[in-house]
């Protein structure tokens, strides 16, 4: 074997024991391990794609010598091969180091005890005889051969995927996606990987389908990047494409004629899959299912808004005058309008900037309804925005799926167009948040005699999902719009709530108080963006907390507009968690690092588990031989297998559209030039208007004065708007 002190040009090969992973990227692309080479005791550093690697594995690498000057000597794999372990202490380290969940350091040392060298063919071949190992017994006996199987299978899954073209890195999104079902999946649709897979779009899922012998003009290849097309606009807020412009779109990403990609749309609307829509200008082309939404909010809409309001005939005037004595408060003049629109309509909108009373007016309407015996259901988009409203009226609030009784295990909903909700008046709150399709499901619940209020402030950022309903649905004048904008005067006191409208209107911040006015709104001016991180690391362990008294875990949030860049959110997150929550039980998860009392956020929907995308918790245990991690969102445990992992980010740093429907009582924004493309009015305002008690801006007021200028609302494509104008007009 060659001395790994001496660097050669020539490609080697060895032989050896993984010692440990010091670092593992997500996708397994790039790894550095220690190495232990057979007939030397000495540690050495390999690096390169090994995704899946694990302490104890015995590998046979090929590659060469490079010096890295700041770790040293290294040894580049360029291929490598995992072998079976043939010594009792690597069995052991194998099966100890994670491989089958439920197998730790003791029970290997049992297994391998017992079979000695046979261990790995008995796993293989003759299962049952587990059964022998002392302290196994019949469940956990039947938990680690499944557990086996499931390794077994994702190996040869990964040989088949690898085999079609792909990385290591990407072959183990794949298996990683679809399981044991790999195999068949792949074989059945290639290019479904491109809409399953995170991190692997439509060319790559190509490679793999043209390795598997589809031809680069050939129809399937036609429809499936007709269709992928589609849903990348979806995944950008689209609903539709106008047809002359999705089809270029398409052809140019294929590289084949333009005629191709037409007749595949034609051939995917005769399937079902799209409807391109003749009735509207433009042509505008749909996945099927988003034009079903579409077509169903503005139906049903409508015959809400042509409905009579189930309060009947009612003093309008007297009530307002009983609530407020009620309520022991003093409508303001606009309040007084917006309320009295509402108690007239059955289908109404309250809109407006922080501090200008639409709870208010929702705490005026709840006790109306109730004391003409109407049943309220209220409800918003996440846990935490039904949390805070909750809170605020005193009243039961839930999530719209909660709501809806929405069933995980079908994907259908418990209250629907035939089983509509068991209520006289639906409030929902932060319905800017709402997307076509959850929106559809909303409003075919709503029972036909019953009002629907939407509140919420729609020049937020538009909802992650397709569309933008609360926006076309005011712009249709569908609905009774009560928009307030005068901000009160308790409210005139903070400054956050006086930037928040001065930004929305266009104007700088003021960055000095009023005598009058609380001290809840700063800028610290740095134009290095190097020095961004650590000033935001003392503000959080240092400053804010030795002055404002706040919790640095628990009370205060960093809301960046990027993921990528120094005061990115992957950046930020790195950081923020050395100094915040150095130590402690820790997992890998790709590039990440869980460790117990880590912040962290949910970054799906899991109806299982019911944990929501933007809700945020903290690490509680970690439990590596169970292979099981538990987190606490607000007082309830969620329980994690190690393999659920990609659902959860760390949330030190969260970005500004995650924080949607979320209120902090400090946050802190980093605002540089660098985010050119992100510096925009309404992302700047949706991010100040997350705070409560204190926002801090970091960075310079030239990216400040960029975002305030650029009030350009990127267009969505999407015709719920049309349709509402047009069917009133023609109905």
């Amino acid at each position: 074997m060659n001395d790994p002190t001496h660097a050669t040009a020539r490609p080697e090969q060895m032989e050896g024991t993984v010692e440990n992973i010091v670092f593992a990227s997500d996708s397994g692309d790039y790894v550095v391990a220690r190495f232990i080479a057979e007939g030397s005791h000495d540690k050495i550093t390999i690096v390169g794609a090994m995704p899946s690697l694990r302490p104890g594995e015995h590998l046979r690498v090929a590659g060469g010598w490079a010096s890295h000057k700041q770790f040293g000597r290294q040894f580049k794999v360029e291929r490598y091969e995992v072998l079976v372990p043939t010594s009792i202490p690597g069995l052991i380290k194998y099966l100890g180091s994670g491989l089958i969940r439920g197998i730790g350091p003791v029970f290997a040392k049992r297994i391998v005890k017992e079979f000695g060298k046979d261990t790995l063919d008995v796993l293989e071949n003759s299962p049952e005889r587990l059964r022998d190992v002392p302290g196994i017994g019949p469940k956990k006996f039947e938990k680690l051969i499944h557990d086996w199987k499931k390794h077994a299978a994702r190996r040869e899954a990964m040989i088949f995927i690898e085999g079609l073209g792909l990385g290591p890195g990407m072959a183990t999104r794949v298996v990683e996606a679809y399981g044991s079902g790999t195999i068949s999946a792949v074989k059945e649709n290639p290019y479904r990987i491109a809409t399953d897979v995170s991190g692997i779009g439509f060319k790559t899922a190509d490679v793999v389908a043209q390795n598997m012998g589809f031809a680069k003009d050939s129809p399937e290849r036609a429809e499936a990047g007709a269709f992928f097309s589609l849903q990348e606009l979806r995944d950008d807020g689209h609903t539709c494409y106008p047809y002359e412009e999705l089809v270029p779109t398409a052809a140019q990403m294929l590289d084949v004629d333009y005629n191709i990609v037409e007749t595949a749309v034609d051939s995917l609307e005769r399937q079902g899959y799209v409807v391109v829509d003749k009735s509207l200008d433009g042509l505008p082309v749909y996945l099927h299912s988003l034009h079903v939404d579409e077509m169903g909010v503005a139906q049903r809409l409508l015959a809400l808004a042509g409905g009579d309001c189930p309060l009947g005939k009612i003093n309008v005037d007297v009530a307002i005058e009983w609530v407020q004595q009620r309520q022991k408060i003093d409508l303001g003049e606009s309040q007084t309008r917006a309320l009295a629109d509402v108690l007239r309509s059955k289908l109404a909108v309250i809109t407006g900037g922080p501090g200008v009373g639409k709870t208010t007016i929702v705490n005026c309407i709840i006790p109306i309804l109730r004391a003409k015996k109407l049943r309220v259901a209220l409800a918003a988009p996440t846990g935490r925005a039904a949390k805070r409203l909750s809170e605020a009226t005193n009243w039961d609030a839930s999530t719209i799926h909660r709501m809806l009784k929405y069933n995980p295990r079908d994907g259908n909903f418990g209250y629907n167009e035939t089983e509509p909700l068991d209520a006289d008046a639906i409030i929902i709150d932060e319905a800017s948040m709402i997307d076509i399709n959850l929106l559809h499901h909303l409003v075919s619940a709503v029972p036909s005699h019953a009002m629907l209020v939407l509140v919420g402030d729609v020049d937020q950022l538009p909802p992650v999902g397709p569309g933008d309903a609360l926006r076309e649905i005011i712009a249709s004048g569908t609905a009774t719009v009560a928009r307030l904008d005068e901000v009160f005067r308790q409210a005139r006191r903070s400054m956050i709530i006086v930037n928040a409208h001065r930004i929305n209107h266009g104007e700088m911040p003021l960055l000095r108080p009023a005598p009058e006015m609380l001290e809840d709104f700063y800028h610290i001016q740095e134009s290095d963006t190097e020095k961004i991180p650590a000033i935001i690391e003392k503000l959080i362990t240092q400053r804010i907390p030795k002055r404002f008294g706040f919790n640095p875990m628990d009370d205060i949030q960093v809301l960046t507009p990027m993921h990528k860049s120094v005061v990115g959110t992957s950046n930020l997150n790195a950081v923020l968690q050395e100094c915040m929550n150095p130590g402690g039980v820790s997992v890998q998860k790709g590039a990440r690092t869980f460790r117990t009392n880590d912040k962290v956020m949910q970054i799906t929907n899991n109806y299982d588990k019911e944990v929501f995308n933007g809700d945020i918790g903290r690490i509680d245990q970690i439990n590596r031989i169970d292979q099981i991690v538990i987190v606490k969102f607000e007082n309830r445990s969620v329980e994690y297998d190690f393999d659920q992992l990609g659902q959860l980010v760390h949330a030190y740093a969260i970005s500004v559209h995650k924080s949607q429907g979320s209120e902090y009582p400090a946050v802190i924004i980093p605002i540089v030039t660098q985010h050119y493309i992100m510096l925009q009015r309404n992302l700047l305002y949706t991010a100040i208007t997350r705070g409560k008690k204190l926002v801090v801006l970091v960075g310079t007021m030239k990216a400040v004065a960029r975002a305030v200028r650029n009030d350009a609302i990127r267009r969505r494509h999407t015709h719920l708007r049309d349709r509402l104008i047009r069917s009133a007009r023609d109905g």
